[in-house]
């Protein structure tokens, strides 16, 4: 993981966040996808530093029974193990102006691996709290992108499965706070590599003329 150095005061330099969990790594299209919405942000503002975190395969260990206990409790009671590693990841995002995700579709949702690094950060008491109305964020908004690929179409006219990690993402990190999203999707990666070139293609018009938009 590459670490950014500490922001200074005026808040002149910008952070992305860029969070790939591909079990195929840097070769896996929704890594390769992001990586086209990192560069695109990197554009519009050079001196914005990325923080890579890779999530990918055994990189990020589930939460511990500790830090279940701290969740049940009125308060956090463990302060090693997961619990650590949570305040990592949070810390991680609150100094984010942007998160990019880069996502497979695994049986119609999210891998793994990803719902490991939301349950870290969608923290009771650290993130959200909990009222009588509801749960309350307790992060500011901020843009995030989430670029991702399936074997099938999940999206348009010639949808073949049904797609449950666009909402289940919307409802989660919306909890925290986190609301302003935008998704770009590489679909049919199944049908072969002329099905995914195209697709490639499309997408990474989609992305450009996105930010090109915000010119």
């Amino acid at each position: 993981m590459q670490h950014a150095p500490e922001k200074p005061e005026d808040g002149q330099v910008k952070q992305i966040l860029y969070l790939t969990c591909s079990p195929r790594g840097r070769a896996g299209e929704s890594s390769k996808l992001s990586r086209i919405i990192v560069d695109c942000l990197l554009e519009r503002e050079p001196m914005t530093q990325v923080v890579e975190r890779v999530i990918g395969g055994n990189a990020l260990q589930h939460v511990d029974g500790d830090y279940a206990l701290s969740q049940a409790l009125a308060e956090d009671v463990s302060q090693e193990g997961s619990m650590i590693r949570s305040e990592e990841l949070i810390r991680e995002l609150e100094s984010a102006d942007y998160l990019v995700i880069g996502t497979p579709v695994h049986n119609f949702t999210v891998p793994s691996t990803l719902k490991a690094w939301l349950d870290h950060v969608v923290r009771v008491r650290r993130t959200f709290d909990v009222s009588r109305d509801g749960k309350i964020p307790l992060l500011h908004d901020r843009p995030v992108f989430v670029g991702v690929s399936s074997g099938g179409r999940i999206s348009g006219t010639r949808t073949r499965q049904p797609d449950f990690l666009t909402p289940y993402l919307r409802a989660v990190l919306g909890i925290i706070g986190l609301q302003d999203m935008r998704f770009f999707s590489i679909e049919g990666t199944a049908a072969g590599p002329d099905a995914t070139a195209l697709a490639q293609r499309e997408t990474g018009r989609a992305i450009r003329e996105h930010f090109a938009s915000l010119a």
